[in-house]
């Protein structure tokens, strides 16, 4: 196998095919290949996706591109039945693994396909203490290099370079996403950005905001058990409003509820809030705000999200959030969350980021020029990432560069919580949408998703793109799809 340098192979593909193992030679600068070889056989940490069909080619390899940069990352190319493309598949939290179940799908699709531990192993943000490269690997450097050297290995086993390239993430995959399309507007033809987490520090922030709210004392602590009557309550409140009562609030920006319904009349009980934990329940739902400027910060949750609140409003903050203080913004692992002044630290988490690992630029024109196609989707009942994050970035879209439907669509999808599950129809295929989109033109007028259960899909509904909601027809099932029209 001769060996070809990393500026021949970006500007030309070679016109033969390489076989699997020959890979390990392939010349890339700071890349090291630790495994090119061919296997019919999933790593152990795939459970979910049935035993491949076919044998596939993998590459392990690891690339270098600063002296404190250790960015792991795989590359899957189906030995046959190969569709011609590439799927880059995100990561989640703080991420530190590979992504192999998502890596398994696309593969089965017949994508070529790639993953990155975002250039350290773990789930904390412990990696970023003194180490400021490995936390530009981990905000969009990683998921850049790893594309690029997945272009030349896929190129260069099949002979061709991928035809169209496609990245598929949600929740930290979701940021990624919209980093790639703000940062690399070159690197993919179509993205699906999933529950993105684009505002780091405002998300991280609003959960500690959460924190702070059922934790201000021993009386404001909300248990688990209460959330069933808070839930109920929402829905009373709000299911109908698009005509039909089906268990799920359709467009919770239209929903006034105030969970002052449930205060308790006389003494504490399980189906009803004290004083205290309903203005812990209000804080909540509301937006954080700067104390001093008044200025709205970040969405909070969304009513019909209560079943969830567990994850913000639990015995302890949402890891995620607080690792982001502690070791990106204060550098100290025993910071106390109590102390978080919403003026002074927030602005100085905002102004440590500069973009860094925040995904909210709003100019997406270079990708959108170069024919780039963008759909994002976030569940209403998100309880991890306020679904309003992602209306607040679309809207910041829309504000810069004026009407986008014809390249940008936000998917807002009632009673999901987060990147899926819920109570609502929160099964649905966001790549063959896109697919659509970029290879045919069609853009999606709304998106059919279904709720399973034991297998089976009991209730279809439509998705339609924001600012349109669905509405029902008024005839027909209310569990079928083609009954509602999506309307403004």
């Amino acid at each position: 196998m001769r060996r070809l340098s990393i500026a021949i192979l970006l500007t030309t593909v070679p016109a033969w095919a390489a076989s699997c193992d020959g890979l390990a030679k392939l010349d890339l600068p700071h890349t090291t290949v630790t495994t090119a070889e061919t296997t019919n056989a999933w790593p152990a940490a795939v459970r979910s996706v049935p035993t491949p069909k076919q044998p596939f080619c993998r590459v392990v390899a690891t690339l270098q591109p600063t002296n404190d940069s250790q960015i792991a990352i795989e590359i899957w190319m189906p030995e046959s039945g190969w569709n011609g493309k590439y799927e880059a598949v995100g990561n989640g939290g703080w991420s530190g693994s590979i992504n192999y179940g998502a890596m398994a799908a696309a593969i089965t699709a017949g994508y070529a396909t790639s993953s990155t531990d975002t250039g350290h192993q773990g789930g904390s943000a412990s990696f970023a203490l003194g180490h400021p490269e490995k936390l530009i690997d981990y905000a969009y450097r990683s998921e850049h290099e790893m594309t690029v050297a997945a272009k030349v290995f896929i190129g260069t086993f099949y002979g061709k370079a991928p035809r169209l390239s496609y990245w598929n993430g949600c929740s930290a995959g979701g940021k990624q996403a919209l980093k790639e399309a703000q940062l690399y507007p070159a690197d993919f033809d179509g993205i699906v950005a999933g529950s993105p987490a684009a505002n780091w520090t405002g998300r991280a922030a609003q959960s500690i905001w959460a924190a702070q709210a059922v934790h201000k004392d021993e009386a404001s602590y909300i248990p688990p058990a209460k959330y069933p009557a808070i839930h109920r309550a929402a829905l009373a409140a709000c299911d109908e409003l698009d005509g039909v009562a089906d268990g799920v609030i359709e467009n919770p920006m239209a929903c006034k509820f105030d969970p002052e319904v449930l205060q308790c009349k006389a003494a504490d009980g399980p189906d009803c809030l004290t004083a205290p934990q309903m203005e812990a329940a209000r804080k909540l739902y509301a937006a954080s705000v700067n104390p001093r400027t008044h200025q709205r910060l970040y969405a909070g949750l969304a009513p019909g999200s209560e079943l969830g609140w567990r994850v913000w409003a639990g015995p302890e903050p949402l890891a995620i959030g607080l690792d982001h203080f502690r070791y990106v913004v204060f550098e100290d692992p025993k910071w106390d969350y109590h102390t978080l002044d919403f003026d002074r630290d927030v602005t100085r988490a905002e102004m440590l980021d500069r973009n860094r690992i925040n995904a909210t630029d709003p100019n997406l024109k270079p990708f959108f020029d170069r024919g780039g196609k963008l759909i994002q989707y976030h569940g209403w009942s998100d309880p991890q990432i306020s679904p309003g994050n992602s209306v607040d970035y679309y809207r910041s879209v829309t504000a810069l560069l004026g009407n986008v439907d014809a390249s940008y669509r936000l998917f807002m999808v009632p009673g999901m919580a987060h990147c899926g599950g819920g109570e609502g129809a929160t099964a649905f295929e966001a790549i063959p949408a896109l697919e659509q989109w970029v290879e045919r033109a069609k853009a999606p007028a709304r998106i059919i998703a279904s709720r399973v259960r034991e297998g089976k899909s009991d209730w279809t509904h439509p998705l339609c793109p924001f600012p349109q909601t669905a509405v029902y027809a008024g005839k027909g099932s209310p569990d079928d799809a083609a009954n509602f029209v999506c309307r403004k």
